[in-house]
């Protein structure tokens, strides 16, 4: 499974930003999602959906973060509004493995930056 991520990038804070990430490849399993990690931090998970359209989010981003997929075109969006510099990271799509909740697949990361 291959995944492609896009839409990072600089804006000032309280501005928006829309990630998108496709997945090409073999089948996956049901849940795709969004981590980050901020420089010098560890991988933190962001928002998740199941197949069925079901979201999880971290409790930092509940109110400002969308999660959203498209089963027919394989894609997940992460729609961020109100951005804070506490959300610049690099953020990193991912999807499950078939059968089972792991998060086999990654995607290359794009980053988002966002100033004071």
């Amino acid at each position: 499974v291959q995944l492609q991520a896009s839409g990072g990038g600089l804006v000032q804070a309280g501005a928006s930003l829309r990630l998108s990430c496709a997945a090409s490849g073999r089948t996956f399993g049901s849940f795709m999602g969004w981590f980050r990690q901020a420089p010098g931090k560890e991988r933190k998970f962001v928002a998740a959906t199941t197949y069925n359209g079901s979201p999880t989010y971290t409790d930092s981003v509940k109110g400002r973060f969308t999660i959203s997929r498209d089963n027919a075109k394989n894609t997940v969006v992460l729609q961020m509004n109100n951005l804070k510099p506490d959300d610049t990271a690099v953020y990193y799509c991912a999807a499950s493995e078939e059968g089972s909740a792991s998060w086999g697949y990654w995607g290359q990361g794009t980053l988002v930056t966002v100033s004071s």
